[in-house]
């Protein structure tokens, strides 16, 4: 929020130099049809026409700050846009991986754990054979919903592709992370598709770092897989 802020400001303020234009160019409009650029021209049509290049210059400020802020907030418009998942809101996998590398490296700076939590909806393909796409696309939101609810305010969650997805827990161990995928798991199964949903999670321990994001990844696709072969409906840790 503060990055678009000072998006929007920049832009409005950028608008507002280019106003500069306005008044200037009356002015050698002005000395044009005078015929005369000399100083004591300048200082007599500034003193005589003064209301006319203070309203120019006034609103012509304001319209271009104004298109200028409006500007802007297309600009975060479109980034948003371009980090988000459009089904379900979330983060999109580009920029979830964008997130993970900063928290990867932040764990490792600062010494603490950090968990991922790999997941997806147990019986999404009979659900879509059995009642349609548009049900299937309802479940997805509807896990999207239950990531929300059950994550914390530090945690990120993403859809990393069809009916996988993430949620990155920082300065999260072992244990507090199965709490987490727990909770996540219960939502999920009290939703209105009442669908089930397999996780599983990886945990990084900076005093015996992996090779980097991409192994947590890995290990947490490992434990997922693990917890399918398991029956489904459970968390498995790697």
């Amino acid at each position: 929020m503060r990055t678009n802020v000072a998006r929007q400001g920049l832009y409005a303020g950028l608008g507002t130099a280019l106003a500069a234009g306005a008044p200037l160019g009356l002015l050698l409009v002005e000395a044009l049809r005078a015929r005369d650029v000399s100083w004591d021209w300048l200082v007599g049509e500034l003193a005589g026409q003064a209301p006319v290049y203070v309203y120019v210059s006034a609103s012509t400020a304001l319209a271009f700050a104004a298109f200028g802020y409006a500007l802007g907030r297309q600009a975060d418009a479109l980034q948003e846009l371009a980090r988000t998942d459009p089904l379900t809101g979330l983060l999109n996998r580009r920029a979830f991986q964008d997130r993970m590398q900063e928290e990867f490296a932040r764990a490792l700076r600062q010494g603490l754990p950090l968990s991922l939590l790999v997941l997806d909806l147990d019986g999404l393909k009979e659900l879509n054979d059995r009642e349609g796409h548009r049900q299937g696309d309802d479940a997805l939101r509807g896990l999207a919903r239950a990531l929300r609810i059950g994550s914390r305010i530090t945690d990120v969650a993403g859809r990393w592709g069809g009916d996988e997805f993430v949620v990155l827990a920082p300065a999260t161990g072992r244990s507090e992370a199965l709490q987490l995928a727990e909770r996540i798991r219960a939502v999920v199964r009290e939703g209105p598709t009442k669908l089930t949903a397999s996780i599983g999670l990886a945990t990084l321990d900076p005093a015996d770092p992996l090779s980097g994001p991409e192994a947590l990844v890995s290990e947490a696709d490992l434990a997922l897989y693990a917890a399918k072969r398991l029956g489904r409906d459970r968390v498995v840790a790697g």
